[in-house]
Protein backbone atom coordinates (compact mmCIF):
# COMPACT_ATOMS: atom_id res chain seq x y z
CA UNK A 1 0.00 0.00 0.00
CA UNK A 2 1.44 3.54 -1.13
CA UNK A 3 2.50 5.48 2.12
CA UNK A 4 -0.18 8.81 2.59
CA UNK A 5 2.39 11.51 2.00
CA UNK A 6 0.30 14.68 2.86
CA UNK A 7 0.95 17.10 4.24
CA UNK A 8 5.11 15.88 3.70
CA UNK A 9 7.04 18.55 2.45
CA UNK A 10 10.05 18.12 -0.57
CA UNK A 11 12.80 20.57 0.32
CA UNK A 12 14.91 21.10 -2.36
CA UNK A 13 18.82 22.64 -2.24
CA UNK A 14 20.14 24.05 -5.67
CA UNK A 15 23.90 24.50 -4.38
CA UNK A 16 25.83 26.25 -6.69
CA UNK A 17 25.32 29.99 -7.20
CA UNK A 18 27.16 32.75 -9.20
CA UNK A 19 28.85 35.88 -8.05
CA UNK A 20 27.62 34.20 -4.78
CA UNK A 21 29.35 36.80 -1.91
CA UNK A 22 30.94 36.48 1.64
CA UNK A 23 30.17 35.13 4.10
CA UNK A 24 28.07 32.89 1.39
CA UNK A 25 30.69 29.77 0.40
CA UNK A 26 29.84 28.99 -3.11
CA UNK A 27 30.64 25.21 -3.48
CA UNK A 28 32.60 24.75 -7.07
CA UNK A 29 34.61 21.20 -7.12
CA UNK A 30 33.20 18.47 -6.58
CA UNK A 31 34.26 17.85 -3.12
CA UNK A 32 33.15 21.05 -2.14
CA UNK A 33 29.31 20.20 -3.55
CA UNK A 34 29.05 16.76 -2.42
CA UNK A 35 29.77 18.40 1.38
CA UNK A 36 27.51 20.88 1.25
CA UNK A 37 24.89 18.28 -0.58
CA UNK A 38 25.39 15.39 2.32
CA UNK A 39 24.73 18.22 4.75
CA UNK A 40 22.00 19.63 3.41
CA UNK A 41 19.88 16.26 3.47
CA UNK A 42 21.00 15.80 6.76
CA UNK A 43 19.26 18.63 7.43
CA UNK A 44 15.96 17.71 5.71
CA UNK A 45 16.38 18.01 2.52
CA UNK A 46 15.44 15.20 0.38
CA UNK A 47 16.08 16.71 -3.38
CA UNK A 48 19.44 18.54 -4.75
CA UNK A 49 19.36 20.38 -8.14
CA UNK A 50 22.63 20.28 -9.89
CA UNK A 51 24.06 21.41 -13.45
CA UNK A 52 27.06 19.64 -15.12
CA UNK A 53 29.30 21.99 -14.55
CA UNK A 54 33.29 22.00 -14.02
CA UNK A 55 35.20 23.28 -10.76
CA UNK A 56 34.94 27.03 -11.92
CA UNK A 57 31.01 26.86 -12.25
CA UNK A 58 30.77 27.27 -15.95
CA UNK A 59 28.09 24.96 -17.22
CA UNK A 60 29.76 22.11 -19.40
CA UNK A 61 28.97 19.16 -21.68
CA UNK A 62 31.60 16.77 -19.75
CA UNK A 63 30.16 14.50 -17.40
CA UNK A 64 33.47 14.17 -15.68
CA UNK A 65 33.43 16.81 -12.27
CA UNK A 66 28.56 15.97 -12.40
CA UNK A 67 29.88 12.20 -11.94
CA UNK A 68 32.34 12.59 -9.97
CA UNK A 69 30.42 15.03 -8.01
CA UNK A 70 27.51 12.13 -7.50
CA UNK A 71 30.37 9.82 -6.52
CA UNK A 72 30.72 11.07 -3.58
CA UNK A 73 27.30 12.40 -2.35
CA UNK A 74 26.25 8.54 -2.61
CA UNK A 75 28.95 7.38 0.00
CA UNK A 76 27.23 9.20 2.06
CA UNK A 77 23.73 10.11 1.04
CA UNK A 78 20.64 8.94 -0.52
CA UNK A 79 18.96 12.55 -1.38
CA UNK A 80 17.46 12.26 -5.20
CA UNK A 81 19.40 13.74 -7.86
CA UNK A 82 17.68 16.01 -10.09
CA UNK A 83 19.65 16.63 -13.53
CA UNK A 84 19.31 20.15 -15.73
CA UNK A 85 18.46 20.60 -19.31
CA UNK A 86 18.26 24.38 -18.56
CA UNK A 87 20.61 27.34 -18.22
CA UNK A 88 21.65 30.26 -20.25
CA UNK A 89 24.25 28.14 -22.06
CA UNK A 90 25.76 28.24 -25.63
CA UNK A 91 25.54 24.35 -25.08
CA UNK A 92 24.00 22.40 -27.79
CA UNK A 93 20.60 21.05 -27.11
CA UNK A 94 22.11 17.46 -26.73
CA UNK A 95 24.81 18.72 -24.83
CA UNK A 96 21.92 20.83 -22.63
CA UNK A 97 20.54 16.84 -21.39
CA UNK A 98 24.19 15.31 -20.94
CA UNK A 99 23.41 15.00 -17.19
CA UNK A 100 20.71 12.30 -18.35
CA UNK A 101 23.49 10.20 -19.27
CA UNK A 102 24.68 9.56 -15.82
CA UNK A 103 22.26 6.90 -14.52
CA UNK A 104 21.90 7.97 -10.74
CA UNK A 105 19.90 11.26 -12.42
CA UNK A 106 16.36 10.22 -11.02
CA UNK A 107 14.38 13.55 -12.14
CA UNK A 108 15.22 16.46 -14.31
CA UNK A 109 14.04 20.17 -15.14
CA UNK A 110 12.10 20.84 -18.15
CA UNK A 111 11.53 24.13 -19.32
CA UNK A 112 8.61 24.84 -20.74
CA UNK A 113 9.03 27.60 -23.17
CA UNK A 114 11.38 31.16 -23.92
CA UNK A 115 11.49 34.05 -22.36
CA UNK A 116 13.60 37.44 -21.65
CA UNK A 117 15.90 36.42 -18.67
CA UNK A 118 17.48 39.35 -17.30
CA UNK A 119 18.95 41.04 -20.50
CA UNK A 120 19.50 37.70 -22.58
CA UNK A 121 16.62 35.60 -23.82
CA UNK A 122 16.30 32.02 -22.50
CA UNK A 123 15.13 29.62 -25.70
CA UNK A 124 13.22 27.08 -25.03
CA UNK A 125 12.08 25.98 -28.25
CA UNK A 126 8.56 23.43 -28.41
CA UNK A 127 11.02 21.03 -30.70
CA UNK A 128 13.36 21.22 -28.45
CA UNK A 129 11.30 20.60 -25.17
CA UNK A 130 9.63 17.93 -27.07
CA UNK A 131 13.41 15.98 -27.44
CA UNK A 132 14.46 16.79 -24.08
CA UNK A 133 11.28 15.31 -22.95
CA UNK A 134 11.73 12.27 -25.27
CA UNK A 135 15.58 11.81 -23.81
CA UNK A 136 13.67 11.49 -20.45
CA UNK A 137 11.30 9.14 -20.96
CA UNK A 138 13.73 6.89 -22.69
CA UNK A 139 16.23 7.47 -19.18
CA UNK A 140 13.27 6.86 -17.19
CA UNK A 141 13.90 10.02 -15.76
CA UNK A 142 10.64 12.18 -14.35
CA UNK A 143 11.01 15.81 -15.38
CA UNK A 144 9.98 18.54 -13.50
CA UNK A 145 8.02 21.32 -15.98
CA UNK A 146 9.49 24.44 -15.17
CA UNK A 147 6.94 27.25 -15.70
CA UNK A 148 8.21 30.92 -16.07
CA UNK A 149 5.09 31.95 -17.96
CA UNK A 150 0.98 31.38 -17.92
CA UNK A 151 0.92 30.28 -21.59
CA UNK A 152 3.77 27.69 -20.61
CA UNK A 153 0.49 25.78 -19.06
CA UNK A 154 -1.53 25.25 -21.75
CA UNK A 155 1.65 24.33 -24.00
CA UNK A 156 2.83 21.81 -21.62
CA UNK A 157 -1.09 20.14 -21.99
CA UNK A 158 -0.54 20.22 -25.31
CA UNK A 159 2.31 18.07 -24.81
CA UNK A 160 0.77 15.82 -23.14
CA UNK A 161 -2.35 15.25 -25.31
CA UNK A 162 0.66 14.69 -28.30
CA UNK A 163 2.14 12.24 -25.73
CA UNK A 164 5.24 13.87 -26.00
CA UNK A 165 4.91 14.25 -22.22
CA UNK A 166 3.82 11.61 -19.46
CA UNK A 167 3.23 11.16 -16.13
CA UNK A 168 5.03 11.15 -13.74
CA UNK A 169 6.15 15.38 -13.84
CA UNK A 170 5.95 17.34 -11.44
CA UNK A 171 5.21 21.32 -11.94
CA UNK A 172 7.62 23.91 -10.88
CA UNK A 173 6.60 27.75 -10.77
CA UNK A 174 9.87 29.71 -11.39
CA UNK A 175 8.87 33.20 -10.23
CA UNK A 176 11.38 36.32 -9.28
CA UNK A 177 13.34 35.71 -12.54
CA UNK A 178 13.26 39.72 -13.84
CA UNK A 179 11.14 40.33 -17.10
CA UNK A 180 9.61 36.81 -15.84
CA UNK A 181 6.59 36.23 -13.39
CA UNK A 182 6.95 38.27 -10.41
CA UNK A 183 7.87 36.77 -6.97
CA UNK A 184 4.56 37.90 -5.05
CA UNK A 185 1.44 35.81 -3.53
CA UNK A 186 -0.92 37.47 -5.78
CA UNK A 187 1.32 35.75 -9.15
CA UNK A 188 1.39 32.15 -6.89
CA UNK A 189 -2.43 32.42 -6.44
CA UNK A 190 -2.92 33.44 -10.33
CA UNK A 191 -0.61 30.45 -11.31
CA UNK A 192 -2.43 27.78 -9.22
CA UNK A 193 -5.63 28.39 -10.07
CA UNK A 194 -4.35 27.46 -13.83
CA UNK A 195 -3.63 24.37 -13.14
CA UNK A 196 -5.11 22.32 -15.39
CA UNK A 197 -4.45 18.89 -13.59
CA UNK A 198 -5.00 19.57 -9.87
CA UNK A 199 -3.53 16.34 -8.50
CA UNK A 200 0.23 16.89 -9.79
CA UNK A 201 2.40 17.84 -7.57
CA UNK A 202 3.82 21.46 -7.48
CA UNK A 203 6.42 23.60 -6.31
CA UNK A 204 8.10 26.97 -6.24
CA UNK A 205 11.29 28.10 -7.19
CA UNK A 206 12.07 32.05 -6.01
CA UNK A 207 14.50 33.26 -7.92
CA UNK A 208 16.30 36.64 -5.97
CA UNK A 209 14.87 35.47 -2.76
CA UNK A 210 15.16 37.62 0.32
CA UNK A 211 13.16 35.69 2.77
CA UNK A 212 11.22 32.98 3.49
CA UNK A 213 7.63 34.34 3.41
CA UNK A 214 6.71 33.28 -0.28
CA UNK A 215 7.78 29.81 -0.18
CA UNK A 216 5.85 29.75 3.29
CA UNK A 217 3.23 30.98 1.09
CA UNK A 218 3.61 28.35 -1.39
CA UNK A 219 3.28 25.40 1.28
CA UNK A 220 0.10 26.92 2.75
CA UNK A 221 -1.93 27.08 -1.05
CA UNK A 222 -0.41 23.22 -1.32
CA UNK A 223 3.02 22.99 -2.18
CA UNK A 224 5.16 20.14 -2.05
CA UNK A 225 7.81 21.28 -3.03
CA UNK A 226 10.08 24.21 -2.23
CA UNK A 227 13.58 24.93 -2.87
CA UNK A 228 16.64 27.08 -1.38
CA UNK A 229 19.83 27.39 -2.32
CA UNK A 230 22.39 29.63 -3.42
CA UNK A 231 21.34 29.02 -7.09
CA UNK A 232 18.25 30.86 -6.16
CA UNK A 233 19.43 33.10 -3.48
CA UNK A 234 21.71 33.11 -0.40
CA UNK A 235 19.31 34.94 1.56
CA UNK A 236 16.90 34.06 4.31
CA UNK A 237 15.75 37.34 5.58
CA UNK A 238 16.56 41.15 4.27
CA UNK A 239 20.19 41.92 4.68
CA UNK A 240 20.79 38.28 5.99
CA UNK A 241 23.16 35.59 4.06
CA UNK A 242 23.57 32.11 4.73
CA UNK A 243 27.28 30.58 4.85
CA UNK A 244 25.96 27.60 3.84
CA UNK A 245 23.46 25.88 1.57
CA UNK A 246 22.69 23.77 4.87
CA UNK A 247 21.92 27.27 6.61
CA UNK A 248 19.09 27.66 3.97
CA UNK A 249 18.23 24.23 4.59
CA UNK A 250 17.92 24.32 8.21
CA UNK A 251 15.64 27.24 8.46
CA UNK A 252 13.34 26.23 5.98
CA UNK A 253 13.03 23.17 7.65
CA UNK A 254 12.36 24.88 10.73
CA UNK A 255 9.97 26.95 8.99
CA UNK A 256 7.84 24.27 7.64
CA UNK A 257 7.92 22.94 11.30
CA UNK A 258 6.71 25.72 12.76
CA UNK A 259 3.68 26.15 10.56
CA UNK A 260 2.28 22.47 11.02
CA UNK A 261 4.16 20.42 8.31
CA UNK A 262 6.38 17.71 8.69
CA UNK A 263 9.70 17.08 5.63
CA UNK A 264 9.83 15.00 3.65
CA UNK A 265 12.01 11.81 3.69
CA UNK A 266 13.93 10.92 0.75
CA UNK A 267 12.31 7.68 -0.43
CA UNK A 268 8.66 10.02 0.88
CA UNK A 269 9.86 12.43 -1.61
CA UNK A 270 9.85 9.97 -4.56
CA UNK A 271 6.75 8.81 -3.79
CA UNK A 272 5.45 11.85 -3.46
CA UNK A 273 6.90 12.76 -7.59
CA UNK A 274 6.42 9.15 -9.14
CA UNK A 275 9.85 8.30 -8.99
CA UNK A 276 10.37 5.03 -10.06
CA UNK A 277 6.56 4.17 -10.50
Amino acid sequence: MKKDNTGKIIVAVAPTGKNTEPPSVNPLTPEDVAHQVIACEKAGASMVHLHVRDKKGEQTEDLTDFSATLDLIRQSSDIVIQGSTGGLTDLTLEQRCVALDDPRVETASLNMGSINFDEDVYVNRVPDIRYWAGRMAETSVAPELEIFAAGMLPAYMKLVEEGALKPPYSIGFCLGVRWALPANPETLFFMKTLLPEKDVPWGVIHAGMQDLALLATAIGMGASVVRVGFEDSAFFAPGKAARTNAELVERMVSLIHQIGYEVATCQEAREILGIGE
